[in-house]
């Protein structure tokens, strides 16, 4: 199978190495996993400052892999694909009960959904959207989910509008953008990458209570040892001038400690979506 590195991927390749499976090599890369909540080529862009800091920290060749989608990407993780994990908390809930995988850090900064509508629209309250087209990202995305839950808290359930599946965050906005959807729903991160001339043609109409952010695992496969140095990298580069870039570009305020019992609060978000990729055929 063909492997491609992660530094010189220019447009098709680039796209080729998000959904072929990383295959082994005699060099033996740390695979680093990033599920797909963004397009290929942001996920690239984005983490390659993050994966040279580990190669030179590491001493060892980091490789940037991803899915197609989300169950792809589930299923990868519950196949043990990914030596380094970065994903959203009900789907560490799933890679630590299914595989082991254990939490290093998370993003200090906490998310939200966000239900987004045309900065010109004429939808002022939720209601609104009643018998509406609203366009999602992957359905079992954290923040399609929790905003799910928290519309139906203000009587909007899940019948009482339509939803248009997207992909990713930003193919759903652009639905709104373009006006094939009344509505968006898309997490605060992607929301915080976009270019200022997309984000001021939108409004936020509601938004979900804060959730922890995005995390970052190991594989058993890696030791106590490795674990701790891949730990060590990481707070390492958050502290660089390229760490602190990074994380004021993504609005992810640095990294913060995974607290024990953090990821039991997402176990209904993970079984609902472990539900929902199982009836995925």
């Amino acid at each position: 199978m063909l492997k491609f590195k992660r530094a010189v991927l220019p447009g098709f390749l680039l796209l080729l190495a998000m959904v072929i499976r990383p295959a082994a090599g005699a060099d033996q890369p740390l695979v680093l996993g990033v599920f797909p909540h963004l397009t290929a080529r942001q996920t690239i862009e984005i983490h390659h400052p993050l994966a040279n800091a580990l190669e030179k920290q590491l001493q060892r060749r980091v490789v940037i892999y991803s899915a197609r989608d989300f169950k792809t990407f589930v299923a990868r993780t519950r196949q043990g694909e990914y030596d380094i994990l970065l994903t959203a908390p009900h789907l560490a809930w799933l890679a630590r009960q299914d595989v082991g995988y254990r939490p290093l850090l998370k993003y200090a900064q906490p998310v939200r959904g966000l239900l987004v509508v045309k900065s010109a629209s004429p939808f002022r309250q939720l209601d609104a959207l009643r018998g509406r087209t609203i366009a999602t990202a992957d359905p079992v995305a954290l923040a399609v989910l929790a905003l799910q839950a928290e519309l139906a808290t203000h009587g909007l359930k899940r019948i009482d509008y339509r939803t248009t599946e997207s992909g990713t965050h930003l193919n759903a906005l652009m639905q709104v953008i373009n006006g094939r959807a009344d509505a968006a729903m898309l997490g605060l991160h992607p929301y915080n990458l976009l270019p200022p001339e997309l984000r001021q043609q939108l409004r936020v109409l509601a938004e979900t209570p804060p959730l922890s952010s995005l995390m970052y695992l190991t594989h058993p496969r890696l030791g106590d040892a490795e674990a701790q140095a891949v730990r060590k990298a990481l707070l390492s580069f958050a502290a660089s001038p390229e760490g602190l870039a990074f994380m004021q570009r993504g609005g992810y305020g640095g990294f913060a400690n995974v607290e024990g019992d953090e990821l039991r609060a997402f176990r209904p978000y993970a079984l609902q979506a472990q539900e929902m990729l199982q009836a995925i055929r």
